[in-house]
This record gives structure tokens, C-alpha cells and sequence, in this order.
């Protein structure tokens, strides 16, 4: 028995080191951009109203803090642009405006996201 406790202590006391010195992972994926604009996608396929779109636009972007994060949004969006039919690009490109934040690149099928700061 105390055996088993010793070696529970140590697996304990290496797991608490290692998520120590491990750094946070808090960068952004495109399930979490999905999750935010999620609300966003009638509007931008002309199939409802803005409703709680800007809400999830304004969490998106308090959420991209960091270049890698803006980059990820970027090709997350181009991604879903294609995976929806119907996508009026005009109104999705202007969300931003509509809702208030001000994002550094065109939404646009044909952004260059490794460009983007």
C-alpha cells in the first residue's frame, strides 16, 4: 500500500511540474471562430437577420489577440466561406462595420492570411 501511494505522489508531483513549465495553449482554432460566428451564418447566406451575429463578432475579435490568432481567424474564414453555399461575400465582408470593430484585412476569399498582423 504504500507503495502504491508513493508512486501515485510522483506521478502527482511530475504531472504538476510539467503543466508548469508547459506554456498556456490558448491560441485560437477555427472551432472556436466556428462557435463565435456560428449566429452570423444566416445573415451572411441571406437566409435570415443579423440578430446575435455582432455579439459573436466582438467576441471574435477580443479573442484574437495575437498575429497567430488573427492569421487562424483569417483562414478559418476562408474555409467556411467555402464550405457554405450561398455566401453573399459582400455582407460577411462587412460585418465588421456593422458590428462595430474594425478588423485589419478584407474579409475575402482572396485575402492573404499569412499577410495579416
Amino acid at each position: 500500500m504504500a507503495g502504491v501511494m508513493k508512486l501515485m505522489c510522483s506521478v502527482l508531483i511530475a504531472a504538476a511540474l510539467i503543466a508548469a513549465i508547459a506554456p498556456p495553449s490558448e491560441a485560437l482554432g477555427c472551432g472556436e471562430v466556428v462557435s463565435y460566428l456560428g449566429p452570423c451564418i444566416p445573415y451572411v447566406t441571406n437566409r435570415g437577420a443579423l440578430g446575435a451575429c455582432c455579439g459573436g463578432v466582438k467576441g471574435l475579435y477580443s479573442a484574437a489577440k495575437t498575429t497567430q490568432d488573427r492569421q487562424t481567424v483569417c483562414i478559418c474564414l476562408k474555409s467556411l466561406a467555402r464550405s457554405y453555399r450561398g455566401v453573399n461575400f459582400g455582407k460577411a465582408a462587412g460585418l465588421p462595420g456593422k458590428c462595430g470593430v474594425s478588423v485589419p484585412y478584407k474579409i475575402s476569399p482572396s485575402t492573404d492570411c499569412s499577410k495579416v498582423k
